[in-house]
């Protein structure tokens, strides 16, 4: 597996659709990646195995110091090669070149060990609210 990394590089909509779809193990569906990066991201990371999309990240930044990694996903067959901390350190080679200071990520309590042993993030008091869809 020769996995290379990019920073802002291009991708169809489809291939991380259905990357994230099976990651997240949902329905793949007609979701705009392109059009929500490009609106609200600082950045992505896209890893690849030849031409096949095989990680992505997406870094949201807060128009100052603080960026967020969001919906990071590698596909099945590609985990635990090393893919997972490659998408976050580009990540935060590339939010720390853009200016930020702080790299966060939210995360299931299954994924506690990748974020904050394989990754380096270390654990901080947070809160959350969950708001009515309206």
């Amino acid at each position: 597996m020769a996995i290379t990394f990019t920073w802002r590089g291009g991708f169809d909509n489809s291939e991380v659709e259905h990357l994230h779809a099976a990651g997240f193990d949902r329905e793949p569906s007609a979701h705009d990646w392109r059009a929500q990066v490009d609106r609200h991201s600082l950045g992505w990371v896209n890893a690849r195995d030849g031409d096949r999309l095989v990680g992505w990240v997406n870094v949201a930044r807060d128009g100052s110091g603080h960026a967020f990694v969001l919906d990071t996903v590698v596909a099945a067959d590609a985990r635990r090669h090393g893919v997972g901390t490659g998408l976050i350190a580009e990540a935060a080679r590339q939010a720390g070149a853009a200016g930020c200071e702080w790299l966060h990520v939210d995360f299931e309590e299954h994924l506690r060990g990748f974020y904050l042993e394989a990754c380096g993030f270390r654990p901080t008091a947070a809160g959350l609210i969950a708001l009515p869809s309206t």
